[in-house]
């Protein structure tokens, strides 16, 4: 089945969004990963850092009624939550390198079977360089990458990264529209799968050996 990049973007958004627990602090990265806080429960506290100095970040205003001047590591103009904090790029990638930062979520170019993280260049195109994510994945206490299943077809999940790594076994969960996918000790395991798509679908579409278990459950779409 074909989805919209816009009906991936709110499933991968909304499934993250139930990874968090009570009092996490959590750093989205730039792109489809800051969508997630437009998708966190009413009643369930967390924190919002943003690696260009900001603690407590909102979801987007879609009144219009934006601060251009606040804005998320992506320049993307953000709300703040009462209690919001600015600081420095210093205090912020102290917050993230001293370990004080629950879960990450970042995008990728390619994500491999045993964790390794490749989401900052593809040799012989220009890009503007890593940013945080490096200090993201070894800093964050847990690591989870929200991206499309495949780039044009081509899958991004694969036996072995050929891109430039990022960081290598950092990667504990990932999500895309058509499963969660976990890497553990044994291998990358088949967690959940969105029912719009079947099980060969998602083989299909993916280079890496997935380990398929018995109780293997939906995702909530």
């Amino acid at each position: 089945m074909e989805l919209s990049k816009e009906q991936s973007r709110e499933i991968i958004a909304r499934r993250v969004a139930k990874e968090f627990g009570e009092g996490d602090v959590i750093t989205l990265g730039i792109g489809l990963p800051t969508e997630v806080a437009n998708y966190i429960p009413a009643n369930l506290h967390v924190v919002f850092q943003s690696e260009n100095g900001l603690l407590g970040v909102g979801r987007r205003d879609l009144s219009g009624s934006d601060n251009p001047l606040v804005t998320n590591a992506g320049g993307i103009a953000v709300t703040t939550k009462p209690g919001a904090a600015f600081f420095d790029s210093q205090l912020s990638f102290a917050m993230i390198r001293g370990g004080h930062i629950d879960a990450t979520v970042l995008g990728a170019l390619e994500v491999d079977e045993e964790g390794n993280l490749a989401n900052w260049m593809v040799p012989g195109v220009f890009v503007p360089g890593m940013g945080g994510a490096m200090d993201l994945v070894v800093g964050a206490k847990r690591v989870i990458i929200a991206m499309e299943h495949t780039n044009k077809g081509r899958p991004r999940i694969v036996k072995k990264c050929t891109l430039p790594l990022t960081a290598a076994k950092e990667v504990d969960l990932i999500v895309t529209e058509r499963a969660v996918m976990e890497v553990t000790p044994q291998g990358l395991v088949l967690k959940e799968i969105n029912p719009l798509f079947s099980l060969d679908d998602v083989l299909q579409a993916t280079a890496a050996e997935l380990i398929v278990p018995d109780d293997l459950q939906q995702i909530a779409v």
